[in-house]
Protein backbone atom coordinates (compact mmCIF):
# COMPACT_ATOMS: atom_id res chain seq x y z
CA UNK A 1 0.00 0.00 0.00
CA UNK A 2 1.66 3.32 -1.12
CA UNK A 3 2.36 5.77 1.90
CA UNK A 4 2.55 9.69 1.49
CA UNK A 5 3.87 12.50 3.06
CA UNK A 6 0.53 14.70 2.82
CA UNK A 7 -1.46 17.85 4.89
CA UNK A 8 -5.27 19.56 4.95
CA UNK A 9 -5.18 23.54 4.26
CA UNK A 10 -5.22 25.33 0.95
CA UNK A 11 -2.94 27.49 -0.94
CA UNK A 12 -2.96 31.68 -0.76
CA UNK A 13 -4.21 33.30 -3.90
CA UNK A 14 -1.87 35.83 -5.74
CA UNK A 15 -2.43 39.22 -3.26
CA UNK A 16 -0.07 38.11 -0.81
CA UNK A 17 2.61 36.57 -3.39
CA UNK A 18 3.96 39.94 -4.14
CA UNK A 19 4.23 40.47 0.34
CA UNK A 20 6.43 37.79 0.62
CA UNK A 21 8.67 38.67 -2.30
CA UNK A 22 8.85 42.17 -0.71
CA UNK A 23 9.70 40.88 2.75
CA UNK A 24 11.75 38.16 1.49
CA UNK A 25 14.06 41.03 -0.49
CA UNK A 26 13.81 43.61 2.33
CA UNK A 27 15.15 40.98 4.61
CA UNK A 28 18.32 40.41 2.91
CA UNK A 29 21.52 38.79 4.20
CA UNK A 30 19.35 39.45 7.71
CA UNK A 31 17.55 36.36 7.17
CA UNK A 32 18.64 33.43 5.62
CA UNK A 33 16.71 30.28 4.81
CA UNK A 34 14.73 28.45 2.81
CA UNK A 35 11.82 30.95 1.52
CA UNK A 36 8.93 29.39 0.26
CA UNK A 37 8.47 29.66 -3.41
CA UNK A 38 5.43 31.83 -4.42
CA UNK A 39 3.11 29.15 -5.72
CA UNK A 40 3.89 27.20 -2.63
CA UNK A 41 2.14 29.71 -0.20
CA UNK A 42 -0.43 28.01 1.77
CA UNK A 43 -2.04 27.91 5.36
CA UNK A 44 -1.87 24.24 6.67
CA UNK A 45 -5.01 23.16 8.63
CA UNK A 46 -3.65 20.01 9.75
CA UNK A 47 0.13 18.24 9.17
CA UNK A 48 -0.82 14.76 8.64
CA UNK A 49 2.61 13.27 8.17
CA UNK A 50 2.55 9.96 6.32
CA UNK A 51 -0.43 8.47 6.12
CA UNK A 52 -1.52 5.12 3.79
CA UNK A 53 -4.17 5.14 0.87
CA UNK A 54 -6.80 3.67 3.08
CA UNK A 55 -5.90 6.72 5.51
CA UNK A 56 -5.91 9.08 2.38
CA UNK A 57 -9.35 7.92 1.22
CA UNK A 58 -11.13 8.58 4.90
CA UNK A 59 -9.59 11.91 4.62
CA UNK A 60 -11.07 12.45 1.79
CA UNK A 61 -14.53 11.41 2.54
CA UNK A 62 -13.88 13.81 5.73
CA UNK A 63 -12.79 16.88 3.78
CA UNK A 64 -15.89 16.12 1.42
CA UNK A 65 -18.12 16.56 4.33
CA UNK A 66 -16.68 19.17 5.95
CA UNK A 67 -16.44 21.24 3.11
CA UNK A 68 -20.31 20.88 2.31
CA UNK A 69 -20.91 21.96 6.44
CA UNK A 70 -18.71 24.96 5.34
CA UNK A 71 -19.16 28.54 3.75
CA UNK A 72 -16.61 30.35 2.05
CA UNK A 73 -15.27 33.29 4.10
CA UNK A 74 -12.75 36.40 4.10
CA UNK A 75 -8.80 36.69 5.55
CA UNK A 76 -7.24 39.23 6.42
CA UNK A 77 -3.44 38.67 6.42
CA UNK A 78 -2.00 40.83 9.54
CA UNK A 79 1.08 40.99 11.63
CA UNK A 80 4.35 39.21 10.88
CA UNK A 81 5.78 36.46 13.67
CA UNK A 82 8.17 33.58 14.48
CA UNK A 83 7.88 30.16 15.95
CA UNK A 84 8.97 29.53 18.27
CA UNK A 85 9.96 33.05 19.87
CA UNK A 86 12.21 35.93 18.34
CA UNK A 87 15.41 34.67 20.80
CA UNK A 88 14.88 31.11 18.34
CA UNK A 89 13.97 31.71 15.45
CA UNK A 90 13.13 28.98 13.43
CA UNK A 91 9.91 30.21 11.10
CA UNK A 92 8.61 33.41 9.85
CA UNK A 93 5.36 33.57 9.11
CA UNK A 94 2.32 36.50 8.35
CA UNK A 95 -0.54 35.99 10.70
CA UNK A 96 -4.17 35.98 9.96
CA UNK A 97 -6.50 38.70 11.91
CA UNK A 98 -10.25 38.74 10.27
CA UNK A 99 -10.93 34.91 9.56
CA UNK A 100 -8.52 33.35 12.29
CA UNK A 101 -11.46 31.89 14.58
CA UNK A 102 -13.35 30.01 11.28
CA UNK A 103 -9.89 28.59 10.48
CA UNK A 104 -9.50 27.54 14.33
CA UNK A 105 -12.92 25.47 13.96
CA UNK A 106 -12.46 24.35 10.64
CA UNK A 107 -8.94 23.16 11.77
CA UNK A 108 -10.60 21.55 14.80
CA UNK A 109 -12.99 19.84 12.81
CA UNK A 110 -10.10 18.61 10.18
CA UNK A 111 -8.25 17.14 13.35
CA UNK A 112 -11.53 15.69 14.89
CA UNK A 113 -12.80 13.59 11.56
CA UNK A 114 -9.32 12.53 10.52
CA UNK A 115 -8.45 11.10 14.20
CA UNK A 116 -11.54 8.94 13.54
CA UNK A 117 -9.18 7.33 10.56
CA UNK A 118 -6.39 7.25 12.97
CA UNK A 119 -4.53 10.36 12.31
CA UNK A 120 -3.51 11.78 15.61
CA UNK A 121 -4.47 15.75 16.48
CA UNK A 122 -1.28 17.76 16.43
CA UNK A 123 0.08 17.99 20.21
CA UNK A 124 0.60 22.09 19.01
CA UNK A 125 -2.51 24.39 19.24
CA UNK A 126 -3.20 25.84 16.30
CA UNK A 127 -2.30 29.33 15.27
CA UNK A 128 -3.59 30.65 11.92
CA UNK A 129 -0.53 31.87 10.45
CA UNK A 130 1.33 31.79 6.63
CA UNK A 131 5.21 30.07 6.60
CA UNK A 132 7.00 32.50 4.62
CA UNK A 133 10.39 31.78 5.37
CA UNK A 134 11.72 28.45 7.41
CA UNK A 135 14.82 30.51 8.96
CA UNK A 136 18.50 28.97 9.21
CA UNK A 137 20.34 31.49 9.84
CA UNK A 138 19.41 35.60 11.35
CA UNK A 139 20.71 38.88 12.33
CA UNK A 140 18.53 39.55 15.49
CA UNK A 141 18.64 43.40 14.76
CA UNK A 142 17.64 42.82 11.60
CA UNK A 143 14.84 40.30 12.62
CA UNK A 144 13.67 42.40 15.35
CA UNK A 145 13.16 45.81 12.91
CA UNK A 146 10.68 43.48 10.99
CA UNK A 147 9.12 42.25 13.52
CA UNK A 148 8.74 45.94 15.17
CA UNK A 149 7.87 47.35 11.69
CA UNK A 150 5.23 44.76 10.70
CA UNK A 151 3.98 43.49 13.54
CA UNK A 152 0.26 45.44 13.45
CA UNK A 153 0.77 45.71 9.62
CA UNK A 154 -2.45 44.56 7.24
CA UNK A 155 -0.95 42.47 4.37
CA UNK A 156 -4.27 41.79 1.95
CA UNK A 157 -7.12 39.95 1.79
CA UNK A 158 -7.91 36.36 1.09
CA UNK A 159 -11.50 34.46 0.42
CA UNK A 160 -11.22 30.67 1.53
CA UNK A 161 -13.32 28.97 -1.04
CA UNK A 162 -11.61 25.12 -0.86
CA UNK A 163 -9.80 23.00 1.41
CA UNK A 164 -7.83 19.94 0.18
CA UNK A 165 -5.69 16.96 0.67
CA UNK A 166 -2.56 18.28 -0.33
CA UNK A 167 0.40 15.26 -0.61
CA UNK A 168 4.06 16.61 -0.05
CA UNK A 169 7.48 15.26 -1.84
CA UNK A 170 10.32 16.56 -0.87
CA UNK A 171 13.41 17.23 -2.99
CA UNK A 172 16.86 18.81 -2.57
CA UNK A 173 15.50 21.72 -3.85
CA UNK A 174 12.32 22.00 -2.34
CA UNK A 175 8.94 20.34 -1.73
CA UNK A 176 6.47 19.98 -4.48
CA UNK A 177 2.99 19.91 -3.70
CA UNK A 178 0.20 18.02 -4.80
CA UNK A 179 -3.33 18.32 -4.92
CA UNK A 180 -5.28 14.79 -3.97
CA UNK A 181 -8.38 16.15 -3.88
CA UNK A 182 -9.74 19.47 -3.35
CA UNK A 183 -13.42 20.41 -2.10
CA UNK A 184 -14.83 23.67 -2.45
CA UNK A 185 -16.83 24.98 0.74
CA UNK A 186 -20.41 24.81 0.56
CA UNK A 187 -20.75 22.82 -2.17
Amino acid sequence: MKVVRAFVGFFTTKSIHEVSEKLRKEAGYGIIGKWVEPQNLHITLQFLGDINESQAIDVIKNLQEIAKRNIPFKLTYKGLGVFPDAKRAKVLWIGVSEGSEKLKDLAKSVEKMNARAGIPPSSKVFIPHLTICRIKKYDQRVLTHLLNKYRTVEFGEDEVKSIALISSTLTAVGPIYTVVEEFHLGV
